[in-house]
């Protein structure tokens, strides 16, 4: 049994094929990763197709018998033509952005976590001391079932919240001045000035949370589409996140890409915001308030919730 880590293995993986294709160019190659994480369907197999075909390559992966599905639109995106593999436990892929003749090139680490909560496990595995201070997560979460929503979005960030804050911890032994910056720089997306800014409490690293399949959801009863939208806008708020709903929808599709694209190539997005129940979510971290969303059983619920843990 080889005793490198799947990390490792990729990441040397992603460095060899770079070599092999840009030796001796004297180029330097910036680093960022995306570990996307939630429901069973509906996450990193769904936005895997934002980019064109042959953007990403997949480098290694861990390999489980459970299934996943949405691998056709990885295939394709790949430009491979061959059937379906069963779906994996932890997946890995890479994307490469050149910004220009003799600039640098950059490479985008992208995980991740199939079987929604069964395999929480696994959630150390992407995110480690090396990969931390480069590191987003996306939680995607599926409109279609609204009643999932909450087990699955209080399993999966409490997990790795905990795992995050356990890799800080272990930073700031052997390097204080890392942990402290990364701890400032999560209050970036929120105004000195936000009347919130006492009352949140921002994910240690920056999180995204994307609504999959707002198609189905958009013809769900009027009230209960207000119910969930006012619980993920409080979430999403009071740990610093950005929050959008997303679908089949090509324009809804370019708004995630340009998402995306920042947390893996640090390309400038426009902020912008949409609260309209009515109309697919589109929140820019630091941009909703309370008094916006309003309280009610939504807010004691979720801190009765940090209480017992």
């Amino acid at each position: 049994m080889p005793s490198e880590t799947v990390w490792e293995i990729a990441k040397a993986e992603v460095e060899k094929r770079e070599s092999n294709g840009s030796e001796g160019d004297g180029v330097e190659i910036g680093e960022k990763s995306v570990f996307f994480i939630g429901s069973k369907n509906g996450c990193f197999n769904q936005m895997i197709h934002l980019w064109p075909a042959g953007y990403f390559g997949a480098a290694c992966a861990l390999r489980v018998s459970c299934y996943w599905g949405k691998t056709t639109i990885i295939l394709r995106c790949l430009d491979r033509d061959e059937p379906p593999k069963p779906t994996l436990a932890l997946e890995y892929t890479y994307g490469r952005r050149a910004k220009g003749h003799n600039r640098p090139k950059d490479i985008a680490h992208l995980w991740e976590l199939g079987g929604g909560t069964s395999l929480l496990d696994l959630i150390s595995i992407p995110i480690t001391s090396d990969t931390l201070r480069t590191l987003s997560i996306v939680l995607v979460l599926d409109l279609s079932k609204p009643n999932d929503l909450w087990p699955t979005m209080e399993s999966l960030l409490q997990a790795t919240k905990s795992h995050v804050d356990k890799v800080i911890m272990k930073l700031g032994k052997t390097n204080s001045k890392a942990a402290s910056e990364m701890r400032q720089k999560i209050w970036s997306n929120m105004q000195k000035d936000h009347p919130d800014r006492e009352l949140i409490d921002p994910f240690p690293i920056p999180l995204v949370i994307i609504g999959s399949k707002y198609d189905i959801f958009q013809d769900f009863d009027s009230e209960k589409r207000k119910v969930v939208c006012k619980t993920l806008r409080f979430i999403a708020h009071y740990y610093g996140a950005s929050l959008m709903f997303t679908s089949k929808s090509e324009a809804l599709l370019l708004k995630i890409r340009g998402v995306i694209n920042k947390l893996a190539f640090g390309i400038d997005k426009s902020k912008s915001i949409c609260v309209d129940q009515n109309k697919p979510l589109f929140i820019t971290a630091g941009l909703d308030s309370f008094s916006h969303i309003g309280t009610g059983t939504v807010q004691k619920k979720f801190f009765h919730v940090l209480e017992t843990n």
